[in-house]
């Protein structure tokens, strides 16, 4: 099973093809291809390639679902005994994405999302 350590929004993610996940929001809009050129590791159960700091030529093709914000997170400050408390609210935009390809420094494809071709290919036959 491959996975590949990309970096994005300041944080360091460990991914595999066909995986979800929540990142830090990215300015794109929804059902677009994103590139993470930023990859710090790839590997797989025998080898690992490490980079210093990241791998030229390595990337890791994404596609963003959707853009949305996390529930609410309450901050409520209170001195005692001064009748002083305040309460905000914060909700962290995230951003989520669907791993379709990981790619070697030297162009060949480590890992691929097979659920998007068992889809396209039922819609084929169909037809």
């Amino acid at each position: 099973m491959s996975f590949a350590v990309i970096q994005t929004g300041g944080k360091q993610y460990k991914v595999k093809a066909s995986e979800i996940l929540k990142v830090e929001k990215l300015e794109k809009e929804a059902h677009t291809k994103i590139e993470f050129n930023e990859v710090l590791a790839y590997g797989d159960d025998t080898s690992i390639e490490l980079g210093l700091p990241i791998i030229k030529g390595a990337k890791v093709e994404a596609e963003l679902l959707k853009n949305s914000k996390n529930r609410t997170v309450l901050i409520f400050k209170k001195r005692r005994r001064k009748n002083s408390r305040r309460k905000n609210g914060h909700r962290q935009k995230y951003s989520l994405i669907k791993i379709s390809k990981i790619i070697s420094k030297d162009g060949g494809i480590l890992a691929e999302d097979k659920t998007k071709n068992k889809v396209e290919t039922k819609e084929k036959s169909k037809i």
